[in-house]
């Protein structure tokens, strides 16, 4: 049975639309064509990082956090930039009686964004906080660690097969997999999906009644 829920951030739980537009506007690019090589990057299975590098070589994505926080510009999500599902989703899983975590690969700040928004939630953690990030098993070890059930009970949602439902999966996790965003759209078609995806979801708001499902079957 699922007791557990842990959710990612970027991508599914808060819409990336805007701060990525700020890194387009930071390198001086159109908006539009940081996208498309964004998008570009992604299909293509490299690392998103990679996206920066077509611009500018040698880019360094911590060093560039630090210089816009020194400008005035650091990295910041709010509620408006939370999609619509994503408040009442929680609670509605919380009030199922389940336990509800995020932990995502963030910074620290991001996780105190975060944890300031007030979600439903029992656990907000971020690979800063960790020391490990996703898909290091390490990542997941600690997502176990953290939560009252044992690894065959948590269901962990994710919009990337490579970075959330394959090593979730290999961690001994149940897994959701979540189609929005760029990764969650694009790898869905990947045909390795299917064998280790539990269950797959359009929208936060199908979970609580797939859960319900999922449960009664097993029981």
């Amino acid at each position: 049975m699922i007791r557990a829920v842990v959710f990612d951030v970027g991508e599914y739980l808060v819409d990336e639309t805007r701060e990525y537009g700020t890194w387009a506007d930071w390198l001086g690019v159109p908006r539009h064509t940081f996208a498309a090589m964004f998008g570009a990057v992604i299909a293509q299975g490299r690392d998103y990082r990679e996206t920066f590098e077509e611009f500018q070589p040698g880019f360094d994505l911590a060093e560039e956090r630090e210089r816009r926080a020194a400008a005035g510009k650091p990295e910041w999500f709010g509620e408006d930039d939370l999609y619509s599902d994503v408040r009442p989703s929680l609670a509605a899983l919380r009030e199922a009686g389940l336990w509800v975590g995020i932990a995502g690969n963030q910074t620290v700040r991001a996780g105190g964004l975060l944890r300031e928004m007030d979600l439903p939630t029992d656990l907000i953690a971020t690979s800063d906080d960790w020391g490990a990030s996703k898909p290091d098993v390490a990542f997941f070890e600690h997502v176990i660690e953290a939560t009252p059930a044992e690894p065959h009970e948590i269901l962990d949602v994710g919009d990337r097969l490579d970075n959330d439902i394959r090593p979730a999966a290999q961690a001994g996790l149940l897994t959701a997999l979540i189609r929005r965003g760029p990764w969650g759209t694009i790898q869905q078609r990947d045909p390795a999906a299917d064998a280790i995806t539990t269950m797959r979801i359009d929208s936060l708001a199908e979970l609580p009644e797939k859960i319900t499902k999922f449960n009664a079957e097993e029981r």
